[in-house]
């Protein structure tokens, strides 16, 4: 399944029987089940991310009201959007690049959509050399949790801690490297032996971990507290930027617009509905942002801290909180643990499009491919881990080498490759061939959808990129 031979037969096949296009199946595998495809496609878009900016940016532009908005951009820009990818991947069964080629050429298109394809590809490389080291920065505060580093910390101590463990290059070096070995690993081993077989595990214990801080959060007192934080409505708060800023979390949060979900859409079986796992999908994705806040948030409250601190809540806030309270090296532990499953879940759906470009490119085998785009992972990596520390003071534009690849990928690549493929999915792919590849049933639901992902998605995700370059 993962060698050359059955690349060449599945080429050779489809040259002799004059394949249809419904009859396509991908090379690489596919999903055993509805179920394990939602863990995949929730764990690819549950990162980091999810566990404090979600939470954050809701209670900062008015908790509730943000929330409702929130959810109205997913229904009316995530969804349909996420449909599309979907549809796109599960019509070309190959890699996001060779299938908007061969989607292209049955709309008779040009082939210059296939830089959606290396659009999405290249940044998933991009984005995982720099979510690899942070990611490996989970590692090791599960190491200081557990050896009780955080224990009586001050504000001033977790400042230098960080600054310390950021700041030595070979530390960074390492992680970095465990993270990247443990994410190759899985992804060689396939799609059901690999990917399938790491979310059924992790995003269970993702869960579980979750629930398990919801009620430690329940004893400090202060949990009413958070949940007013985050649910309730302050319009007061709610402003124009806010509703920029919920339709750029709603695209970013689902992982759209970077191949993964097309990738993964081509593993999906023809007889599941992509329209009903797309909502499940994003419904999954908002639930776990939200738990994470109310698991967050009291803890914030109990011990004084600032809930709008951004990315140093966790690794200078958080590890305070957990130092003054009881049992603190446990559930500092087990809250590090829990970052560094999102972190893996998202990593291995960032890298999955590379690989399956490099099978279907050049023959590998998913074993050489998976340490190829590794490696070549690993070594743009090292770059964001010196950017800390020995190039820190080296700048292009006045950012780091990590500030621009982070710049270039979510303010440029992502979204101008979202909009190729609303615009592809709407404009150039017949109403027969998406109707048929979506097998919606209901008239109105197909133009609705329809609708959305023609006018609709392109301009709301054109308002999100011409506000992140700073033009709107």
């Amino acid at each position: 399944m993962h060698g050359s031979r059955p690349l060449k037969a599945h080429r050779n096949n489809r040259k002799s029987t004059g394949m249809r296009t419904h009859d396509r199946q991908s090379i690489h595998g596919q999903w055993s089940s509805r179920l394990t495809f939602i863990m995949a496609a929730t764990g690819a878009a549950v990162g980091l991310g999810n566990i404090w900016k979600f939470p954050y940016l809701t209670g900062i532009h008015g908790g509730s009201a943000f929330v409702l908005v929130y959810m109205l951009c997913v229904a009316v820009l995530g969804i349909p959007m996420m449909m599309a990818e979907v549809m796109l991947g599960r019509r070309g069964r190959q890699t996001p690049i060779n299938t908007m080629r061969t989607l292209a050429k049955e709309a008779n298109a040009g082939q210059g959509w296939q830089l959606i394809g290396w659009f999405g590809t290249l940044a998933g490389v991009l984005i995982l050399s720099y979510y690899s080291v942070i990611g490996g920065w989970t590692i090791g505060y599960i190491v200081h949790a557990a050896t009780g580093d955080f224990s009586g910390l001050s504000g001033d101590g977790a400042t230098s801690l960080f600054g310390d463990f950021v700041g030595n290059p070979w530390i960074q070096v390492a992680w970095h490297t465990a993270f990247m070995l443990i994410t190759m690993f899985i992804v060689a081993r396939g799609v059901q032996s690999g990917l399938e077989k790491a979310v059924s595990y992790l995003m269970p214990a993702l869960l579980v971990l979750l629930l398990v801080l919801v009620g430690y959060a329940m004893t400090t007192g202060y949990f009413m507290q958070g949940l007013a934080f985050l649910f309730t409505p302050d319009f007061s708060h709610f402003s124009g930027t806010s509703m920029l800023t919920a339709m750029g979390q709603a695209f970013f949060s689902l992982s759209l617009g970077m191949g993964t979900i097309m990738v993964y859409g081509s593993y999906l079986p023809k007889d599941i509905s992509i329209a009903g796992t797309s909502v499940a999908v994003a419904l999954s994705d908002t639930m776990v942002a939200l738990i994470a806040g109310m698991a967050i948030f009291p803890i914030v409250f109990a011990n004084a801290l600032i809930p709008g601190a951004g990315p140093s809540l966790i690794f200078e806030t958080i590890p305070v909180a957990f130092g003054h309270m009881a049992g603190g090296t446990f559930f500092g532990t087990l809250f590090f643990v829990l970052l560094l499953i999102a972190a893996w879940t998202s990593s291995i759906s960032l890298i999955e499009p590379a690989v399956t470009m490099m099978i279907e490119k050049f023959n590998m085998t998913r074993r050489t491919a998976a340490v190829w785009t590794g490696l070549v992972t690993w070594l743009l990596g090292l770059g964001t881990a010196f950017s800390f520390n020995v190039w820190a003071e080296v700048k292009m534009g006045g950012l780091t080498f990590f500030e621009q690849i982070d710049f270039l990928t979510s303010n440029l690549m992502l979204p101008i490759g979202a909009i190729g493929m609303a615009i592809f999915a709407g404009w150039v792919m017949s109403k027969h061939v998406s109707r048929e590849e979506l097998g919606m049933n209901s008239a109105a639901g197909y133009f609705i959808w329809h609708a959305l992902i023609r006018v609709i998605a392109p301009i709301a995700v054109s308002i999100v990129l011409l506000h992140a370059i700073g033009l709107f």
